[in-house]
């Protein structure tokens, strides 16, 4: 993999809405970048641990989590399937699109639902189609993770699922205390990732399920830009640790470690998702 090349998409994607005009000034070049919110490939669902079987929501929203910012519109996925017990099922054809509506658009997006018939971990796999950013000028593809325990009996919480870009979790990312640390392992293939660029950032407005919507009102409020998408690296192992303040959704997006780098002869960005739940105490 050409590591240059990786700096220079990863550059790209932390680099995010700078405006038209700044980037047309002569000055420019002097000029500080703005921070904004990170995409994130939304896979959600109410609760990630439940007590017995039955049918759970399944939402597929490709947008700005913490302030319900831009939604973009997500294209058919490439692939989207369930793993529990080592058994895999399909799951794309289930999916119907859906219009979600932000604090500040409406997008595209899809929804199904699934019955969990027994219990231990349900692994959700999410390959979505590549998304062309017109204002970084290049495809992001976010392979996303999102894993459902039945019955609190751990089966593959922790198990590779063979993802081109993939993070494995160390903690399971559906029993955690608010304040306790989540850890995973990025990988490329099936491969570590050394000093991998992760961001992060919390879900502060709750889903509307019925309305497929964001609620208006967030659950806190950044006292700085910098608060909003928060940036950790991995170690030269590909592991990294970050211990979340507060109850709710977190997602952390692994920034440009897959294999592919080009889409339709532009640069594309393949990133790895994980989303994680912690607990009230």
């Amino acid at each position: 993999m050409n590591q240059a090349r990786i700096l220079i998409s990863k550059k790209k994607r932390s680099v995010s809405y700078v405006k038209k005009a700044a980037l047309l000034s002569i000055c420019a070049l002097f000029a500080a970048v703005l921070p904004a919110s990170a995409h994130f490939q939304m896979l959600y669902t109410p609760e990630m641990i439940l007590d017995k079987g039955g049918e759970i929501p399944l939402k597929l929203v490709f947008t700005h989590p913490f302030e319900a910012g831009h939604t973009m519109d997500m294209e058919t996925p490439q692939g989207f399937f369930v793993v529990n017990k080592q058994k895999k099922t399909d799951l794309l054809k289930t999916l119907k699109p859906i219009t979600w509506t932000s604090l500040e658009n409406k997008g595209r997006g899809f929804e199904t639902s699934f019955k969990m018939r027994g219990m231990g971990d349900y692994v959700f796999c999410l390959v979505p189609a590549p998304y062309f950013e017109k204002s970084e000028d290049i495809y992001i593809q976010q392979i996303t993770k999102m894993i459902v325990n039945n019955g609190s009996l751990p089966t593959e919480w922790d198990a590779d699922m063979g993802l081109k870009a993939e993070i494995v979790p160390l903690d399971k990312p559906y029993a955690i205390w608010a304040g306790g640390m989540f850890r995973g392992v990025v990988k490329s293939e099936g491969k570590p990732v050394p000093f991998a660029e992760v961001e992060v950032e919390y879900m502060n407005h709750r889903p509307d399920l019925k309305k497929n919507a964001f609620e208006r009102k967030g659950a806190v409020s950044a006292p700085h830009d910098a608060f909003v998408t928060l940036t950790i690296k991995a170690d030269a192992n590909g592991t990294f640790a970050f211990a979340m303040p507060k109850e709710g959704w977190w997602g952390f997006a692994a920034l440009g470690v897959g294999p592919d780098t080009e889409f339709k002869g532009k640069e594309l960005s393949q990133d790895a998702v994980i989303w994680v739940q912690a607990a009230k105490m």
